[in-house]
């Protein structure tokens, strides 16, 4: 009896931990790509106290977009383009890995053909936008006229922006304080990438932007992040060498899931922590 008592006890507490260790399709449909849609509005893109390829902090303004609940899986990259290239835990619903810009660009060519959809990969303003929460991020105030921040802050007496350094969710893509919870990282992933939609989601319902894979983004790469005046819905620079990545990955530190990390990669750039996710317009 006490063993049984014990059993059911347990199986109780860990209740909720399976429950988030689920992919939770509703579609048996391979090429059911599960949106979310995300609501437009202002923040501030990047950090003034970070690395200097994310300063300086500027006023961004975006219209509705929508943006892939999950990362795109292997099983829909091989059902598109009759391969499977992953380089790191090849199964069906872990992430692809190992493939290029200019892959990804006819992957999202020939989907869009098989599905009539419109895909596209999320710019970085529309990433770091979803990856905070979007409207749904979490303000604490003090003073009027907040402007945005990381995930959380605080206005001072002069109206200046500050993170709060206590308060949770002030760094990471969830509601987490930490990312252990929310993203597969070099301190629980066990150096692969996982399924997909098995940690917990941030507040827009969205999974993995912390870790699991690296993502893509349509953006050129550019050090002049931005200026003073505000933007609206911006594409990055016309041209360049590099293309932008955000997130982390199974193999990063926990410094580098947050959600102002950039990184420039050559479009022709292969890495079995780096893949996608899709982003779709509102009409």
């Amino acid at each position: 009896m006490t063993r049984l008592l014990t059993s059911f006890l347990l199986l109780v507490l860990l209740q909720p931990a399976l429950a988030q260790r689920k992919y939770n399709r509703t579609s048996a449909d391979t090429l059911q790509i599960y949106m979310v849609r995300v609501e437009g509005g202002s923040f501030d893109l990047g950090s003034d106290d970070e690395a200097a390829d994310r300063r300086m902090a500027h006023n961004v303004k975006l219209t509705d977009f929508s943006l892939g609940t999950y990362e795109v899986t292997q099983h829909q990259w091989y059902t598109i383009m009759g391969e499977n290239p992953a380089a790191s835990n090849r199964c069906p619903d872990c992430p692809i890995n190992n493939v290029s810009w200019a892959e990804v660009q006819s992957f999202i060519e020939k989907l869009n053909a098989r599905t009539g959809k419109h895909y596209r990969l999320p710019t970085e303003a529309e990433w770091e936008y979803a990856a905070r929460g979007g409207v749904k991020e979490k303000l604490v105030v003090q003073k009027t006229n907040p402007r945005g921040g990381v995930n959380e802050f605080l206005v001072n007496d002069r109206g200046e922006r500050r993170p709060e350094k206590e308060l949770p969710g002030k760094r990471y893509s969830g509601r987490s304080a930490g990312p252990q919870s929310i993203a597969w990282y070099k301190d629980n992933a066990h150096d692969h990438a996982h399924e997909v939609g098995r940690k917990q989601p941030n507040q827009l319902g969205i999974y993995d932007m912390c870790g699991n894979v690296e993502e893509w983004c349509a953006d050129f790469y550019a050090t002049s992040y931005g200026g003073k005046n505000p933007v609206e819905n911006p594409k990055g620079p016309g041209s360049g060498k590099s293309h932008v990545v955000r997130g982390g990955s199974f193999a990063s530190e926990a410094n580098e899931l947050v959600v102002t990390r950039r990184a420039a990669y050559l479009p022709d750039t292969k890495s079995v922590s780096l893949g996608f996710r899709l982003a779709e317009d509102v009409k």
